[in-house]
């Protein structure tokens, strides 16, 4: 396992390696990703499972020939991502959850998804048999009614009334025997940067709720949310739960981790634009915004690392220069005062960032960049005003 800190990758300093880069700026680090994958393609090695990458947390196609020796395919939540992963991973096995499908878009979705899972009865009777038709495997994602949550409310697919997933009393009122007879597998998902701990307690949930209908199943779907490449984590506790689930039930079993594909895997550089205080509170303002750059550090919420911040003397508030009062990244301690124009770095920024981040206050998109082995930079894209603009209008049809 790899037990590096955040920016044990870094070859230099900050100003060293993205001085030359404006800013503000994402770095992808290619040896990063390709040493969880290493990981990643270990756990499946050893038992016989597969794992896939979940766009919905890194979706950077222009990396995806790094990762691709190492997994069995990608997830997608619908349409879109499906053909990312169709055409960027060619090749491989490429799955789909969304919550509910629409009918105008469900037919080119069979061109690209091989593995297409219902999120309920209704909707698994009005397109499973067109999926079966078109020669694709049929799953539907249950809910074990098990919160291993622990202060992520929002991120709980099993909090009472939660719209994710069949429970088994919606089981027992809905799905008949034809509908039964559509399923290839199951799907949960039910966990969120969690260790295998929690995995296991959600498994006796779902042996306790289903255990009866899996051995009728061909695979079985552990879903994301396991923080496999986070120093620390239990490998050995996961693999048993995918050797137990194989044993017990004959299932295939598959893995789908966004966060543990790319994380640690890349960095957000950002400028000092400006230093004020307020009481005894010294702030910096950056060129960076965490509403539209970095979105899970407020909705996670979620602390960045930041190279060279620890409990300095000097502590700062770090911020973006939106109107949003809350645009706040947190409280750093540096060992020595910030001045206007310093270079900071913030690690663990290739997940829920580039594919979640916005032009709120018309904040342009960042550029991206990929880190290579030598530490040089490779720009992959940039964007301007028209990206902004474009967005928002003048584009019919």
């Amino acid at each position: 396992m790899d037990r590096r800190p955040p920016f044990a990758g870094l070859r230099g300093t900050p100003e060293a390696l993205f001085g030359h880069l404006k800013t503000p700026c994402y770095v992808l680090d290619r040896a990063a990703l390709r040493r969880n994958g290493e990981i990643l393609a270990g756990v499946a090695e050893r038992t016989g499972c597969k794992i896939l990458l979940a766009q919905k947390a890194f979706s950077n196609y222009d990396l995806y020939p790094d990762l691709a020796p190492y997994l069995a395919g990608t997830e997608a939540s619908g349409l879109y991502e499906a053909r990312l992963g169709f055409e960027e991973m060619p090749g491989k096995e490429v799955h789909v959850f969304c919550g509910a499908y629409r009918e105008d878009e469900f037919d080119e979705l069979l061109r690209y998804a091989g593995h297409i899972v219902f999120n309920s009865p209704r909707q698994l009777q009005k397109f499973g048999p067109r999926a079966k038709a078109a020669g694709k495997q049929v799953g539907l994602r249950i809910n074990p009614e098990r919160s291993t949550q622990e202060g992520h409310a929002i991120y709980d697919p099993c909090a009472p009334g939660s719209r994710l997933g069949v429970t088994r009393a919606v089981w027992e009122r809905k799905m008949d025997e034809s509908l039964v007879a559509l399923l290839d597998g199951l799907h949960f998902h039910t966990l969120c940067e969690q260790d295998s701990d929690a995995l296991e307690a959600t498994l006796e949930a779902v042996e306790g709720k289903f255990g009866d209908v899996l051995p009728k199943m061909k695979w079985l779907n552990f879903g994301g949310g396991h923080h496999i490449t986070r120093p620390g984590y239990d490998i050995p506790r996961l693999e048993r739960c995918v050797r137990r689930a194989r044993e017990k039930w004959g299932v295939e079993v598959y893995l789908e981790p966004g966060e543990a594909v790319a994380l640690n895997a890349g960095y957000f550089a950002a400028r000092v634009l400006d230093l004020v205080e307020n009481g005894d509170v010294k702030i910096a303002i950056l060129d960076a915004s965490a509403a539209c750059h970095m979105p899970d550090v407020l909705e996670m919420p979620y602390r960045p690392p930041v190279y060279g911040a620890g409990e300095g003397d000097y502590v700062y508030q770090l911020t973006g220069p939106t109107c949003l009062a809350g645009d706040v990244i947190g409280d750093y301690g540096f060992e020595k005062p910030l001045k206007e124009g310093d270079l900071v770095l913030f690690g663990d920024m290739a997940i829920y960032t580039t594919c979640k981040n916005n032009t709120f206050n018309g904040m342009p998109l960042p550029s991206i960049y990929a880190l290579d082995g030598t530490g040089g930079t490779k720009l992959l894209a940039r964007f301007g005003y028209a990206d902004f603009k474009g967005r928002l209008g003048g584009r019919p049809g």
